[in-house]
């Protein structure tokens, strides 16, 4: 069911044309699903850079988003729960 999820949530954040990848990961940096520019590679350092990200609040309800800016686009991460997201967007 939560693959199902995950496949349906990629599907339809590729669909905008800006987005050229979107990766879902676990606590642990399995990739639970991918598609575009991001790739298994990538899911333990995204899974890590949320959870680093969250240590830097002492507010455990305050769930910060991490921006890797570039030329080329931005990807953003953001954990929710234990699934950590990532979205790279091209610049326009």
């Amino acid at each position: 069911m939560l693959k199902l999820l995950i496949s349906g949530f990629i599907f339809i954040r590729m669909k905008n044309p800006s987005i050229v990848g979107v990766l879902c990961t676990d606590s642990q940096g399995l990739n639970l699903g991918c598609r575009g520019t991001l790739s298994d590679e990538h899911a333990g350092v995204i899974s890590v850079l949320a959870q680093q990200a969250a240590k830097l609040t002492s507010d455990p309800t305050d769930v910060p988003v991490v921006c890797l800016e570039s030329d080329n686009g931005n990807i953003m991460i953001q954990k929710h729960d234990s699934i950590t997201v990532a979205v790279h967007k091209m610049a326009s």
